[in-house]
This record gives structure tokens, C-alpha cells and sequence, in this order.
């Protein structure tokens, strides 16, 4: 990206930060197309580059044995891919597979590394939003103890749905069973259930959200309790 004029980039992060020191990660901001599947990091793979989602979604996924990964978060143009940078770490500690095509601004990790150094805006900016992000584990944690697969089904979509900034996307059940931690016959219940609401459409892997109140109000309430957190932040 040139560095002659510092306008938004439309990823909230960097869009926070004034424009003088946005203007100058500029030159080291490299848009990319990120593709469905795309794995961006494994477990324990040396981190080589930062990313800033526009428009695509990453999963950030578990792996405990030989178990199915599972999803602990998700990252959209709220935020960046790769902050373990920011707590000194260059190993990732989960596997980032993009969910979501789209495009992202990519920034190497050296680089990454000096601006963050020299400068206190990035930092704070930075910091607010790791604090979201473990916000969002966290709650992500508690809601696959203790929700119902309906419940969670709808947060899911919900949350896929805002970074995506669409109410419809392409997506396998066996996709969403992994998502979720449950069984395939687990999550074609609830998307039937959801269904026979009329608060979605699901067929041939397609997902349209047809009643985003209705999802709202049978989606468990860890979803409201991330997106105020990050309205709040945003405002």
C-alpha cells in the first residue's frame, strides 16, 4: 500500500490509531486474498506474518490429541491474526484457518515487531483489542460447557454474520460440527430446529439468516455479552 495518503483501511484496529502512524505501517501493509480453508498458522509454527481482515474470517481452532480441532475464536476486521506477537511469543499457540474468503492487509512479522516497539498509539490500540479477543475465548469457553447447540448454533451464525457483513454464507455441516465440538447429527438438529422457526434457511450447505431478531433472542446470551464489549470498544 502506498504510504502517500493514510486513508482507513476498514479494519478497525489499524482505523484506530492516528493517521500519522497509520501512514507510516502503510508501506509495510501488504493486501492479500485469503481463500476458504486457507490454514494461516499451525500449533506451535513460527508466526512469519501479522494479518488485518477486511473482509474475510479467520477461526482460531484448539487441538488437543487426535481429537477434531475446535473453534475457541474468531477473527474479523474488528481485530488481527497473530497476537501472541504482542506478548513476546513468536509461536502460534492455535491453528488460523480462514473461514470466511475474503481480503486482509498483511504485514511480515519483523516488521510487525519494530512498529509495535516504537509506538505507544499502535500499543494501546493493540492491547484493547487482545483484551476483546480473550474476552471472546473466554466466553466462547463457558458457552461450549454450558449451552445448548441450539443456543450456541445461533451465537455462531450471529457472530459470522457481523464480521462477514453478510446474512449469507456457504457452509458444510461437518464445518459446523467442528465450530461447535459436537456431532454432525448434533448441528443438522439445531439448523432444523432453527429451521422450523423461520429464523433461517439452510440447504445444500447455504446458510441464509432470515429473522436476525428472532436469531438474536434463541442465541444464547454470550453473544450480546461479546458484541457490546467490542461496540463499546469501537465507539
Amino acid at each position: 500500500m502506498s504510504s502517500a495518503t493514510p486513508a482507513a483501511t476498514v479494519n478497525h484496529l489499524l482505523d484506530a490509531v492516528p493517521r500519522t502512524v497509520l501512514a507510516r505501517l502503510q508501506s509495510g501493509l501488504e493486501r492479500v486474498e485469503l481463500t476458504y480453508g486457507q490454514v494461516l498458522y499451525e500449533p506451535q509454527a513460527r508466526i512469519t506474518h501479522v494479518y488485518f481482515p477486511l473482509d474475510c474470517l479467520v477461526s482460531l481452532l484448539t487441538v488437543v490429541d487426535d481429537r477434531k480441532p475446535l473453534e475457541v475464536g474468531m477473527v474479523g476486521n474488528e481485530g488481527m491474526v497473530g497476537t501472541a506477537m504482542v506478548l513476546g511469543v513468536d509461536e502460534s499457540g492455535v491453528r488460523a484457518l480462514v473461514q470466511g474468503s475474503g481480503s486482509a492487509l498483511r504485514m511480515s512479522a519483523a516488521r510487525f515487531r519494530a512498529e509495535f516497539k516504537a509506538s505507544a498509539p499502535l500499543q494501546r490500540a493493540v492491547y484493547r483489542y487482545t483484551h476483546l479477543l480473550m474476552a471472546q475465548v473466554s466466553q466462547t469457553a463457558a458457552c461450549n460447557r454450558f449451552h445448548t447447540v441450539d443456543a450456541r448454533l445461533g451465537r455462531w451464525l450471529l457472530m459470522t454474520a457481523d464480521r462477514m457483513h453478510t446474512d449469507q454464507f456457504q457452509l458444510t455441516q461437518e464445518f459446523l460440527a467442528h465450530m461447535l465440538g459436537v456431532r454432525r447429527v448434533g448441528v443438522t438438529r439445531a439448523a432444523v430446529n432453527l429451521g422450523r422457526k423461520k429464523l433461517i434457511d439452510y440447504a445444500r450447505g447455504r446458510i441464509n439468516i432470515l429473522n436476525r431478531p428472532g436469531l438474536e433472542a434463541v442465541a444464547c446470551s454470550c453473544y450480546r455479552i461479546v458484541k457490546d464489549l467490542q461496540d463499546r470498544a469501537h465507539a
